[in-house]
């Protein structure tokens, strides 16, 4: 099967949308094709459409001139989704960079023919057939080459780097144990994690527990296993967790966002997976081969401290 890659006549001015709702990881792997964006119509007016966790972190970034809140109203919700169709209306080409059921419904209100996405009708549509089965990373690539994008770089991060760095002692590793709320499978046991964290301190490196306030629980069943161990849950924002993962000397954590911006700051980072999901398809790709490694187990609580520290050693 061959594929066709559309290449339309820029306008004078273009006023471009990006689409990118979440989750954090989703966000951070879609870095690379913000920039490829960017690079293709470096004089057009780019705007980001995302949902409220991330139009503070995106504001700083160099490839959009403006940043728009999705409120996701529900469809019955009549000015809801008046006010959704308007952020959506004006553009010369869009790019969904989502591609869910629900920003399939979007090209609808957009009213504009020019999007990038999984929609047939769209003139840009990614007709691959074997787009569901690729990683998030490839896949994007994939649907940016069709639209007449050749090549998405590695991202530039500079504007995340030399932040303030709010962790207080150095060496300092990075325990991200939370994840999903409605995926608990994913997983590794709180009690393990504080296992590992006090090999860390008998190693001399200072455990720091990332994530959201949602994570708190967890961070709390760690402290009380390791009470040398750092609590940032729920007191970082995205920037201040950028600026740890820059200067932490490793990450371990479960499949989750945090993990996915430790990997895009440089860090060395060990996920874990077990069956509930895909290495293969959502496993953070970092900046440079070998910075990320993978263990897997089915059942995350047969996974051992000691293969998870014996990994964590190899690597610092």
């Amino acid at each position: 099967m061959q594929y066709v890659t559309h290449r339309l006549p820029a306008p004078a001015e273009e006023n471009i949308l990006i689409i990118r709702l979440g989750a954090l990881g989703d966000f951070v792997q879609s870095f690379g094709p913000f920039q490829a964006i960017r690079e293709a119509h470096p004089q057009a007016h780019i705007t980001l459409l995302t949902t409220k966790p991330f139009v503070a972190f995106a504001r700083p970034a160099p490839w959009f001139d403006a940043v728009l809140t999705d409120e996701r109203p529900r469809w019955s919700n009549l000015k809801g989704m008046m006010q959704l169709r308007r952020q959506l209306r004006g553009y010369d080409r869009i790019y969904d960079l989502q591609t869910s059921g629900r920003t399939a419904r979007y090209f609808y209100l957009a009213g504009q023919r020019h999007w990038s996405g999984h929609v047939p009708a769209g003139t840009f549509f990614h007709a691959n057939p074997w787009r569901n089965d690729m990683h998030t990373v490839p896949r994007q690539r994939d649907q940016l080459r069709m639209a007449g994008i050749a090549d998405v770089p590695l991202p530039d991060i500079s504007w995340l780097q030399g932040m303030k760095d709010p962790a207080r002692q150095a060496p300092y590793a990075l325990i991200v144990p939370g994840a999903s709320p409605h995926r608990p499978e994913k997983r590794w046991p709180a009690a393990s994690y504080g296992e590992l964290a006090r090999h860390l301190v008998r190693t001399g490196i200072t455990p720091v527990v990332v994530g959201a306030g949602a994570d708190k629980a967890l961070a709390a069943e760690i402290c009380a296993l390791c009470p040398q161990a750092e609590d940032y849950t729920g007191r970082t924002t995205l920037a201040e967790l950028a600026a740890l993962a820059e200067h932490a000397c490793l990450a371990v954590g479960n499949d989750t966002g945090p993990i996915h911006l430790a990997a895009m700051m440089g860090c060395e980072c060990i996920v874990l997976y077990s069956a509930h999901s895909s290495p293969a398809l959502t496993m953070p790709l970092g900046r440079r081969n070998g910075q990320v490694q993978v263990l897997s187990e089915p059942d995350l609580a047969r996974l051992s401290v000691g293969r998870v520290a014996e990994a964590l050693m190899s690597r610092h």
